[in-house]
C-alpha cells in the first residue's frame, strides 16, 4: 500500500524553484540546472491540479529549463564584446527580482501585523477646557498706538477713498442726449492750446460738462494729434497725459 504524501503550494514556478535552490542549499548564480530541471519535473509530475492557468505556468518554465540544460550542452556563445554568455544568467536574475519581491511583501505584512497592535486614547478633556477661551489683553493689543495715530490712519483710508472717485466721470448724472456742435468744440480746443501751450490733458477734461462733450473733446485731440499740431507725453502708465503745441506762438 503507498503512502501518500502531501505536496507544498508554491506561490509559482519562481517560488517552486528558490525553494529547490535553498533545499540543495546551491548557489543561486551557479545553479546546477541538471539536478534543478530533474527535481522540478519531478514535483510537477506529482501535482493535482484542474487549473490549467496555474499548470501552464509551471509547464512553461519546465520547458525554460529544458532549454537551458540543452544549451549548457552546446559549446558557449559569445557575445560581442568577447565574452562567453551564460544561459541561465536571464533566469537567475528573475528569480534575485521575484526573491526581492517576496522579502519586501513579508515585511509588509510584518509591519501590517504591528499596526494592528497599536492602540490610541480619544480625548477626554473636560467640557470646561474645551469651551476655555483666552482673555485679550488690550494693552498688549493696542501697543504703542496712540488716538493721533488712529487719526492718520483714518485720514489716510478717506483718503484713499477720494482718490478712486473719478472727477471727471462722478459728475455724470443721468444719460441724456446732447448735440455738440463739432466746429465749435474743435475751435474751443485749439484756442485753449493756444492760450497753455502744455497743459494736463485730465484738466481739459474737467473743464467739460457732459460724457458727450468728453468724448468729442478726446476725438479732436486724437485729429490733432494725427495732424501733428500737438506732442503727447506720459511718464508712466499711471502719470497725467500731457498735451503740448508744437505750432509756433
Amino acid at each position: 500500500m503507498a503512502i501518500p504524501v502531501k505536496l507544498e503550494v508554491f506561490e509559482g514556478p519562481l517560488d517552486l524553484l528558490l525553494h529547490l535552490i535553498d533545499k540543495n542549499k546551491v548557489d543561486i548564480y551557479d545553479i546546477p540546472i541538471v539536478e534543478i530541471t530533474e527535481q522540478y519535473l519531478d514535483y510537477i509530475k506529482q501535482m493535482e491540479t484542474e487549473d490549467m492557468n496555474v499548470m501552464s505556468e509551471f509547464l512553461v518554465m519546465a520547458a525554460t529549463l529544458i532549454d537551458i540544460k540543452c544549451r549548457m550542452l552546446l559549446p558557449k556563445e559569445v557575445n560581442e564584446e568577447g565574452e562567453e554568455e551564460d544561459p541561465r544568467a536571464e533566469l537567475v536574475e528573475k528569480l534575485l527580482e521575484y526573491k526581492m519581491c517576496k522579502f519586501m511583501s513579508y515585511e509588509l505584512k510584518d509591519r501590517m501585523i504591528t499596526a494592528e497592535k497599536s492602540f490610541y486614547k480619544r480625548p477626554t478633556l473636560p467640557r470646561e477646557v474645551n469651551d476655555y477661551v483666552e482673555p485679550v489683553d488690550y494693552e498688549q493689543l493696542i501697543g504703542d498706538m496712540t488716538l493721533a495715530k488712529l487719526q492718520d490712519i483714518f485720514n489716510s483710508v478717506m483718503k484713499r477713498q477720494e482718490d478712486k472717485i473719478d472727477p471727471v466721470r462722478s459728475t455724470f448724472g443721468k444719460i441724456e442726449k446732447d448735440e455738440i456742435d463739432m466746429e465749435l468744440k474743435t475751435v474751443y480746443i485749439e484756442d485753449y492750446i493756444r492760450c497753455h501751450r502744455k497743459f494736463s490733458f485730465r484738466k481739459l477734461l474737467e473743464k467739460q460738462n457732459s460724457k458727450m462733450e468728453i468724448i468729442v473733446t478726446f476725438l479732436v485731440i486724437l485729429e490733432l494729434m494725427k495732424m501733428g499740431r500737438i506732442g503727447i507725453e506720459q511718464e508712466n502708465i499711471f502719470a497725467d497725459i500731457m498735451i503740448t503745441s508744437k505750432e509756433a506762438v
